[in-house]
């Protein structure tokens, strides 16, 4: 069976704006790594939901050896519009991370989403955050800048609610130095709003290909102590991903055709020593979340975090949240709790 779509304007609508970010996103990405000796190209990957009967995707995959540890540009487009049991339309999103294996290069991530109820009602997920290992001052504030420069007086609530959902409360830090987070977000005017997500997704698209650039250009060379830093960063990415991320939860509680590409965001290299000694930080049960994920990833002071790794982390969270339901309310939010999983049941 071919992917399907759903019989909505707005979400085929909402389907061409992610699908034509992905593209942007990948051709920059790709010129800047042929510009820097490799020839490689992103690689895609289609995944079906239910067969296609209810949509899927494409992600795309950084090519091996050259300027990136790990990097993926998913688009998902997932419907019921045959299926009357379900209240929710469609869920439609470019989710993308990228992590650069020079660590004076920051990784960043983006999430552009259109959620849609067959009641006609809908609304948007705006994300934007960098990443860095070692911050460089000047990176930060132009990705700020040029966000800011879009969103305008909305500004302001997004900082406020990326920097609460990002924040990890186990180690008393953030991920990341930039967060930019709308949950929920509608307004009167339906095509400002679609706008809004547009400028936003290429604005982060465009500064970040801006800023990494002008990091591989002028710090070129590292340190092995920044590459130590940069695994530890890493690993502090995982850690978050696993146990606090909604959004990667919520994709893995809903259906398991997609493990891989929902965990495509967790770098290629964790120190598991470091991530095995943040447990006692743990509350409780969120301490045997630890426990099943440091299980799962291989013992080796570089441990890789290879497609058979994923899955299987994916289906250790999948237990432990189905043992212990009353721990999603331990997961990170913004200022709104999106019903995700509820909607797609």
């Amino acid at each position: 069976m071919l992917r399907t779509y759903s019989e909505s304007v707005t979400a085929q609508r909402a389907n061409g704006l992610v699908t034509s970010l992905q593209q942007r996103f990948v051709n920059k990405l790709e010129a800047l790594d042929q510009s820097h000796g490799d020839k490689g190209v992103f690689e895609p990957f289609e995944w079906l939901r239910d067969g296609g009967l209810y949509g899927g995707g494409i992600r795309y995959m950084a090519p091996a050896n050259g300027i990136f540890n790990r990097g993926s540009v998913n688009v998902s487009h997932v419907h019921y519009s045959g299926n009357p049991e379900k209240s929710l339309d469609s869920a439609t999103a470019i989710s993308t991370i990228i992590h650069p294996v020079n660590p004076n290069a920051p990784s960043v991530h983006i999430h552009i989403s259109w959620t849609e109820m067959k009641i006609g009602e809908g609304y948007w997920r705006i994300m934007a955050d960098l990443n860095p290992s070692n911050p460089v001052e000047e990176d930060q504030q132009l990705f700020e800048q040029r966000l800011q420069a879009v969103a305008g007086n909305i500004y302001q609530e997004g900082a406020a609610q990326g920097d609460k959902y990002f924040y990890i409360p186990a180690l008393k830090r953030h991920r990341g130095v930039s967060h930019f987070y709308l949950e929920a977000y509608r307004t009167e005017n339906a095509n400002a709003d679609y706008q809004l997500a547009r400028r936003m997704g290429e604005a982060a698209i465009d500064t970040y290909v801006q800023i990494l650039a002008r990091a591989l250009e002028t710090r070129p060379e590292y340190s092995d102590e920044a590459r130590q830093t940069q695994l530890d960063y890493h690993t502090l990415y995982l850690f978050q991903v696993l146990t606090l991320d909604r959004g990667t939860t919520s994709g893995l509680l809903v259906h398991s055709q997609n493990d891989i590409g929902i965990l495509a965001s967790l770098p290629a290299r964790v120190n598991k020593s470091l991530l095995s000694s943040w447990r006692a930080q743990m509350p409780s049960p969120q301490d045997e979340l630890l426990d099943a994920i440091v299980a799962e990833i291989p013992d080796d002071p570089e441990a890789e975090i290879t497609d058979i790794t994923k899955e299987r982390l994916a289906e250790a969270v999948r237990r432990h949240y189905q043992k212990h339901p009353q721990a999603l309310a331990m997961q990170a939010t913004g200022h709104v709790v999106p019903p995700t999983v509820q909607n797609h049941r």
